[in-house]
């Protein structure tokens, strides 16, 4: 049976399928019913003085040009149409992975959990977690050589940026330039897009501002957020790289509203990312999966999400529960309200749970649904009021990575939170992200990461929205710009978009005392099946008891399941 169901219950939905394709399948993620309730870098300054974001925080028609000129040379005239010639993205893509024999299990105890002394085991796993050329392996969808950045090396990408070559390197390391090419290059030969993208971050590295500035300028007559994927991630990309030279990362990626919805009868560009992107979508699914076999035998579960948004998986998970055979167990859901969270504008999360309790008196559910306003970080086991006799389920979807771990503060609040959830002993705890390295990784190799990642979701999006779609330039402009901006132009707590690879999720489960618990192959084999009603180009695979989803030879999002 499909752990996946439709939810025409809430609403009529639509499910975006590659471009052209027909179906009337009854799957969604449409939640709601129209009738439903240097660097140079300054890291306290949020001030947008020096830098107009217009063009990010408008909702122009596709076909308007996204331009505003700026009075700094630093951000001179963002976006023209006129496109540049086409460059093709890595495809040569590594990933890190763990093997769980280089570490010692041991459960903490409940009441030890947030104790400042951390032993030296845990001190020499942590120092292994912040070197992230300790955790090394092969991507699941492509087999590569693992980064090794040695000065070799790096003479090596010198060499090959320096080349007259129509076609640019397919390696996703060789992004990467010494501090010193942008100047070679300028003066050797014309570059395409993506050699002057990765000259001008090497030039803001090494505190060149002006000849930056002239690249930035030179770059916005070249990319387009009308054009191609590539193009696109370029632009998106020249303008973080402009919102680090003025400091205005943290401003930006505040203004521009990814969650919010727009009405209570439209979807927010999360939501429509979600949806249209099956390495998004498969995440929760496998995650829902994994939580309703851990139903099976229980008579009370107690599911404690930290970050709910609109719910969204639950609508899901509700349907999918009415559905199976024999009784339903009792549910209770704890959802931690941030006070920084979107849903405190529309009155917190209690909205999202009375929609949640409705929907379950519908399919006939016993539910409860209860709030926690703390900021994740200061959540307590006492807050979360667990009870004897239910069986407690964790759910981290696409939310650990906003901790800030060792390499931020040596309160290691990502470490501090799950060893906490450990101590709740719960059956299950699931964890959905995305897969790349933006947390430790210096600053080009991680400005080389984030263009490699969002090429391939940028070129994803042009197979299930058309270039022209309103929907697409909302879902690129407020959620995808919103993380790239913080992940290059932000440092310190203000960068939020703190990613890791599987390996490294693997190896700080296994630290705080978790163990594997391998995802079913009926979830692997339903999600297998829907990934045909989009494209061939979307991959699932599955290894180490974890689901890897991606597009084409590149791992997007990762879902596993831990104990």
């Amino acid at each position: 049976m499909s752990l996946v169901r439709s939810l025409r219950s809430i609403g009529n939905g639509k499910l975006y399928f590659q471009n052209g394709h027909n179906d009337n399948s009854s799957l969604s993620t449409s939640m709601y019913s129209k009738n439903a309730r240097g660097i140079m870098y300054a890291t306290k300054s949020s001030s947008t003085d020096s830098y107009d974001p217009k063009y990010l925080l408008e909702s122009p028609s596709p076909s308007e040009e996204l331009l505003n000129t700026s009075p700094t040379d630093v951000l001179g005239n963002p976006f023209h149409q006129r496109h540049s010639s086409s460059f093709h993205p890595s495809r040569d893509y590594n990933q890190a992975s763990y093997d769980s024999g280089d570490f010692v299990n041991q459960s903490p105890d409940s009441s030890e959990y947030n104790d400042g002394r951390v032993t030296m085991k845990l001190q020499e796993l942590e120092r292994v977690l912040f070197d992230d050329n300790e955790i090394e392996g092969d991507d699941v969808f492509a087999r590569g050589e693992t980064m090794d950045i040695d000065d070799e090396w790096i003479n090596q990408i010198r060499t090959e940026l320096l080349q007259e070559s129509p076609k640019e390197s397919t390696s996703a390391d060789s992004n990467i330039s010494s501090s010193s090419s942008y100047k070679e290059i300028s003066v050797s030969a014309p570059q395409t897009p993506k050699q002057m993208l990765f000259s001008c971050a090497a030039a803001i590295q090494d505190g060149h501002i002006e000849q930056a500035s002239s690249m930035i300028n030179e770059l916005r007559q070249m990319v387009s957020i009308q054009g191609d994927p590539l193009e696109r991630t370029a632009a998106y990309m020249v303008e973080a790289l402009a919102a680090r030279m003025a400091t205005s990362g943290r401003g930006l990626y505040k203004a521009l509203k990814c969650k919010e919805a727009t009405s209570s009868e439209r979807l927010s560009a999360m939501q429509v990312l979600f949806e249209v992107c099956p390495y998004f979508r498969f995440g929760f699914m496998a995650a829902n999966g994994a939580i309703l076999e851990a139903f099976k035998d229980e008579k009370r579960v107690h599911i404690i999400d930290f970050d709910v948004n609109q719910g969204s998986q639950y609508y899901t998970l509700l349907q999918t529960l009415a559905s199976m055979p024999g009784r339903s167990p009792h549910v209770r859901l704890t959802a931690v309200d941030d006070p920084e969270s979107v849903q405190r504008a529309i009155g917190g999360l209690n909205v999202i749970g009375l929609r949640l309790a409705e929907l379950a008196k519908d399919l006939k559910i016993s539910f409860e649904f209860q709030a926690v306003s703390s900021n994740t970080g200061l959540v307590t086991p006492a807050m979360l009021n667990c009870r004897p006799g239910e069986a407690v389920l964790v759910n981290f979807a696409f939310q650990l990575h906003h901790m800030p771990d060792e390499s931020v503060s040596t309160v290691n609040q990502r470490d501090q939170l799950l060893r906490m959830v450990k101590s709740l002993n719960p059956k299950l705890v699931t964890v959905v992200e995305q897969d790349m390295n933006t947390n430790t990784a210096p600053f080009l190799q991680r400005f080389a990461e984030v263009y490699n990642y969002y090429c391939v979701v940028f070129e994803s999006l042009d197979a299930t929205l058309s270039r022209d779609s309103q929907e697409r330039v909302n879902v690129e402009r407020q959620c995808l710009a919103r993380d790239i901006i913080n992940i290059v132009a932000c440092e310190g707590l203000e960068r939020i978009e703190r990613y890791e690879v599987a390996g490294k999720w693997r190896a700080r489960m296994m630290m705080a005392g978790f163990t594997p618990s391998p995802i079913s192959r009926n979830v692997y084999d339903s999600i297998r099946n829907l990934i045909k009603q989009y494209s061939e180009r979307y991959k699932a695979e599955e290894e180490a008891g974890a689901l890897y989803f991606g597009w084409e030879d590149k791992t997007l999002t990762v879902a596993s399941a831990w104990r």
